[in-house]
C-alpha cells in the first residue's frame, strides 16, 4: 500500500474550510436582517475590538451584500445596527438584565436582538477581548444559517478553561504525523516570516473556542531547542500577537535538558538551585518578549526524551521546578503522561504498556503544582482506532489533567481514508469512571466540574498543514472543527456539531447535508470494520503506520503485541492477566474482567479469546473477523455512493478531490480486508463459513 502525503501549495491558494463566506440567495432573509447590520458600532475603541468589527464586516459583506460602516460610540445615539461592547459599559448596562450579567463569564458571551418600534439592535456582549472575538463568529454563524433574528438569544460560556491545538511542527517544515502538508510555522530551519496563513489559522481556531496553541513538536530536537532564546522570540513575538487578536495563547514545547544545551550548565537536575535560576532568567525573558505567554508542553523520560528521572527525580519534582518559574506569570506546565518502557522485549508477557501511564503517575497523586496540568492520551496505547478509556481519568482526584485526543489520522487513515473521529471522542466523554459513584463522566472530569480544578481541559493533535484545504482531505475538516466544539461544550450533540459543520462549509442543499452527514455519522464504524475491530489495535507498518501488516509490531520493542497463535488471539489484562483492569474503579474492574460482561467492541484489548469463541451474535470470533472486514470494504462503496450523489451540488475541485480519495480508500479497503483474512486463515485454518474468496 503506497503511503500518500500531501504536498504544500503556494500561500495565498487555499480554502477558508467552514470560513469561506457564501452569499446568501434568500432575498426575504436579507430584508429582514439589514436593519441589523448595516451599523456596527463598537464601545472599546481598541484593537482588538477593532478587529473583531473588521471580522463581521467582511462576513456581512460576503454574505450579504452589504457593507457596513464601522463607528466607535460611547452614547445612546444610534438605533440600527450591531452594538458590540464589553460588561461594564453604561451603554451596555442599559440594555441587559442583573440575571443576564452574571452568566457571562471570563470568555463568555452574550448576543441579543433588542427590536422595537424605533430600534433594531443586535447587542454582543463580554467580559473580554477574547469573549468578543468567540462571540463574533458566533454571531457570523448565525447570520449565515438564517437564524430568526426575533428569538435570537445566546449565552454561551466554554466548559474546560484550557482548549489547546497541539502542532508536532519540526523547524525544517515537516510536520510528525502530519498528513496535510508542510508546517505553516517554520521551514528550512527558520520561523516564516508571512503571517497570512498563521492569522487565516487564527481564525479558524477563534471560530471554534479555541484559546491555546503550541506550534513545536513535543519531541524537541535540534534548532527546536532555541526557540525559547532571543534568537527566535523576537519572531514568535509576532506569532503570538497575531493569535492574541483571536483569544489565542502561544505556547512552546520545551526539551527538558535545554540547560545543558543552551545555558552549558553540566546537569539538568530539577533540584540543582542552579538549573531553576536558569530556567527563572529564561521564563522571564520570553515573558519580555510576549507577555501573555501560556507555558510549556513538556514530553519527559518519553521515547528517549530526557527528563527528571535521569537525576532519580520524579515528575512532579520536574514539572513543579518549571512551574515555579512560570508562576510569577501565570503560566502553566502541561506534562505529558505519555510515559512507558519503549524498549521491551517481547518475551517478557509480564509488562504491559497499557499499565504504564497510571503506574507513573497515581503515586504522584497530590504532588503536583496547581498551575501543572497532566495531558493524559484517551487511551492507555497510543489513539487506536478503539481504546478504553485511561483509568488515570478519575484515577487521580488531586492532579489537574487534561484530554489529549489525536485530530491527526496517525491511526486512523492519515486523512487518506475518511474516518470522522467526533462519534468515538463522544463515547469517550460519555465514559463514567463511577470515580466519585455514577454520574462520574470523563467529560466532567476534564471539564473541572467533578474536581473543581482551575486548570483542566482539551488538547488536540493538529491535523492542519499547507495543503490547499488546510488537511488534506476536505472532509477532514470536520475533525478540527468537532474538536473545537467538544471542547467548548462536551455537552454539544455530535450530529448536531457534525450538521452545524456542513451547512456552513457546504450550504443548506437538504440532499447535502443529508448525505454527508451520513457519511460523517458511519466512517469511523466503516473504517473500524475493515482494520482492527474489537479492540485490536496495532495491526500496521511500523514507521509511518499505514497499511496492513498483522505482525508490524508484534516482535518489536514498542510494547504493542496481540499475542496471536494458532489457537487464540490478545492480551489477557484482565486481573488474573496482566492486572490492568485492577487499575479501573470497581464498577469497571468487575465488568473489563468478565469475558461475557465485557464491551465487545474491547474485547481483545481485554481478554485472550480462542477464534472459537462465540460472541452475543452466536458468531465465532474468527467468523466475525472474516465478516466484518468484508463488510467494512464493502461499506466504502455505499460512502462512494453517497458522495456520488452529490455531483453538480458541490463545488467541483472540493467534489473531484473527496472523490479521488474515496476511491484511494476503497482500494486500500480491499488491501486490508484481503491481508488480515488472509492472516486469520492462514494461523487458524478455519475457512469462512460463507465460502468467500480468502487468499490461503
Amino acid at each position: 500500500m503506497e503511503h500518500v502525503k500531501q504536498k504544500g501549495v503556494p500561500q495565498n491558494q487555499y480554502t477558508m474550510c467552514w470560513l469561506d463566506y457564501k452569499r446568501c440567495e434568500d432575498e426575504e432573509y436579507l430584508k429582514k436582517v439589514i436593519p441589523f447590520i448595516s451599523n456596527i458600532f463598537i464601545l472599546d475603541n481598541n484593537y482588538y475590538f477593532r478587529n473583531a468589527a473588521l471580522e463581521l464586516k467582511e462576513a456581512i459583506k460576503n454574505i450579504f451584500g452589504v457593507e457596513p460602516n464601522i463607528q466607535t460610540t460611547s452614547y445612546l445615539d444610534f438605533h440600527h445596527g450591531t452594538l458590540i461592547g464589553k460588561l461594564g459599559n453604561e451603554v451596555i448596562e442599559k440594555f441587559l438584565e442583573k440575571e443576564e450579567k452574571e452568566q457571562i463569564g471570563n470568555e463568555g458571551f452574550l448576543i441579543k436582538v433588542v427590536a422595537t418600534k424605533t430600534q433594531n439592535i443586535i447587542l454582543l456582549v463580554a467580559k473580554t477581548e477574547s469573549g468578543i472575538i468567540y462571540g463574533t463568529f458566533e454571531l457570523i454563524n448565525r447570520l449565515r444559517v438564517k437564524s430568526n433574528l426575533s428569538s435570537l438569544y445566546i449565552i454561551e460560556n466554554p466548559k474546560a478553561p484550557l482548549r489547546v491545538i497541539n502542532h508536532w511542527d519540526n523547524m525544517d517544515g515537516s510536520i510528525e504525523r502530519g498528513y496535510a502538508g508542510s508546517s505553516i510555522f517554520f521551514s528550512n530551519n527558520r520561523v516564516k516570516r508571512s503571517l497570512k496563513r498563521v492569522r487565516d489559522y487564527a481564525r479558524l481556531l477563534a471560530s471554534i473556542g479555541i484559546n491555546g496553541v503550541v506550534i513545536n513538536n513535543v519531541n524537541v530536537r535540534g534548532k527546536a531547542i532555541w526557540l525559547i532564546t532571543p534568537k527566535y522570540l523576537p519572531e514568535l513575538s509576532e506569532i503570538a500577537e497575531t493569535f492574541r487578536l483571536y483569544g489565542i495563547k502561544l505556547y512552546i514545547s520545551i526539551n527538558f535538558a535545554s540547560p545543558i544545551y543552551i545555558g552549558g550548565l553540566s546537569t539538568a537536575d530539577p533540584l540543582d538551585p542552579d538549573v531553576f535560576k536558569w530556567w527563572q532568567e529564561t521564563v522571564k525573558t520570553i515573558y519580555s518578549y510576549i507577555p501573555d505567554f501560556g507555558g510549556f508542553l513538556v514530553k519527559a523520560d518519553s521515547e528517549f526524551n530526557p527528563g527528571p528521572y535521569v537525576y532519580g527525580r520524579s515528575h512532579a519534582d520536574g514539572a513543579n521546578m518549571l512551574a515555579k518559574a512560570l508562576l510569577p506569570y501565570g503560566g502553566v506546565v502541561i506534562w505529558r503522561a505519555f510515559v512507558y518502557n519503549c524498549l521491551q522485549d517481547w518475551r517478557d508477557t509480564k509488562t504491559d504498556r497499557a499499565k504504564a501511564a497510571y503506574e507513573n503517575f497515581k503515586p504522584l497523586d497530590g504532588e503536583f503544582l496547581d498551575n501543572v496540568v497532566l495531558q493524559v492520551k484517551y487511551g492507555p496505547m497510543d489513539f487506536q482506532v478503539r481504546e478504553p478509556v485511561s483509568p488515570l481519568f478519575g484515577g487521580m482526584e488531586k492532579t489537574n489533567q487534561m484530554i489529549e485526543l489525536q485530530i491527526t489520522q496517525e491511526y486512523t487513515g492519515q486523512q487518506i481514508h475518511l474516518c470522522y473521529l467526533g462519534t468515538l471522542w463522544k463515547e469517550i466523554l460519555e465514559f463514567d469512571t463511577y470515580c466519585k459513584g455514577k454520574g462520574s463522566y470523563v467529560k466532567r472530569i476534564v471539564d473541572g466540574s467533578l474536581f473543581g480544578w482551575k486548570y483542566c481541559g482539551f488538547a488536540g493533535v493538529s491535523n492542519i498543514g499547507s495543503s490547499i484545504n488546510w488537511t488534506g482531505h476536505d472532509l477532514a475538516q470536520a475533525n478540527l472543527w468537532t474538536f473545537g466544539k467538544l471542547a467548548w461544550n462536551p455537552d454539544g450533540s455530535v450530529e448536531g456539531i457534525a450538521k452545524e459543520w456542513i451547512l456552513l462549509t457546504f450550504g443548506d442543499d437538504k440532499k447535502v447535508v443529508e448525505n454527508i452527514l451520513w457519511i460523517l455519522l458511519n466512517s469511523h464504524r466503516i473504517y473500524e470494520k475493515y482494520t482492527t475491530p474489537l479492540g485490536l489495535g496495532w495491526m500496521v507498518n511500523p514507521g509511518h503506520h499505514y497499511g496492513p501488516n498483522p505482525e508490524g509490531y508484534e516482535y518489536s520493542k514498542w510494547g504493542t503485541y496481540h499475542r496471536a497463535d494458532t489457537k487464540a488471539i490478545g492480551v489477557d489484562r484482565t486481573s488474573k492477566g496482566t492486572g490492568y483492569t485492577l487499575q479501573y474503579h470497581p464498577h469497571w474492574q468487575k465488568i473489563f474482567d468478565d469475558i461475557e460482561k465485557c464491551p465487545e467492541n474491547l474485547l481483545l484489548f481485554f481478554h485472550r479469546v480462542p477464534y472459537t469463541h462465540r460472541l452475543k451474535s452466536g458468531k465465532t470470533l474468527i467468523q466475525f473477523m472474516y465478516d466484518s472486514h468484508f463488510e467494512g470494504a464493502e461499506e466504502v462503496d455505499v460512502l462512494i455512493q453517497k458522495w456520488e450523489e452529490l455531483r453538480g451540488k458541490i463545488d467541483e475541485d472540493i467534489f473531484n478531490r473527496v472523490s479521488e480519495r474515496l476511491k484511494m480508500q476503497k482500494e486500500h479497503a480491499i488491501e486490508w480486508r484481503d491481508v488480515i483474512n488472509t492472516y486469520f486463515y492462514r494461523k487458524t485454518g478455519i475457512p469462512d463459513e460463507k465460502g468467500r474468496l480468502i487468499y490461503p
